[in-house]
């Protein structure tokens, strides 16, 4: 017997569908794609956001392990709005947050920013390492 009945069941497969669909989607234009790869010594996240003009546009912070970059695409009007025909490229706000898979050293962090390619270079904190705790035996 089932707990759904036959016709609420394709709405749920509908529902499943159109998420599957549009999370793509939604991510595309104001969540820029971000890889993470580590080194011996540090994390490093390369961010694809294109057509940022200044440093002041974009802001990076690390906290709780969570590296999380914002700013603002601006476009400078080039032509008459009346010209345009197909208007594809992103303004306005980003954002994107990512959880790190070690902690790093949030004070010694450092980004460069290139041909739209965000580079952020996070050295890794040095993992404590345990010790023997001696006991005072009596």
């Amino acid at each position: 017997m089932h707990l759904i009945p036959h016709e609420w069941r394709y709405l749920d497969n509908w529902r499943r569908e159109m998420e599957r669909f549009i999370e793509p989607l939604s991510q595309q234009f104001n969540s820029p794609r971000v890889d993470i790869f580590e080194t011996e010594t540090e994390l490093v996240a390369e961010c694809e956001i294109p057509g940022v003009r200044s440093k002041e546009d974009i802001h990076i912070d690390v906290a709780n392990n969570v590296l999380n970059i914002s700013g603002t695409i601006r476009r400078q009007q080039e032509v008459d709005s009346d010209s345009v025909h197909r208007r594809e490229r992103y303004t306005g706000h980003f954002s994107r947050s990512v959880s790190l898979p070690v902690a790093v050293k949030a004070d010694a962090i450092r980004a460069s920013y290139r041909n739209g390619l965000l580079e952020v270079h996070m050295p890794k904190a040095q993992e404590s390492k345990g010790r023997q705790i001696d006991i005072d035996f009596k």
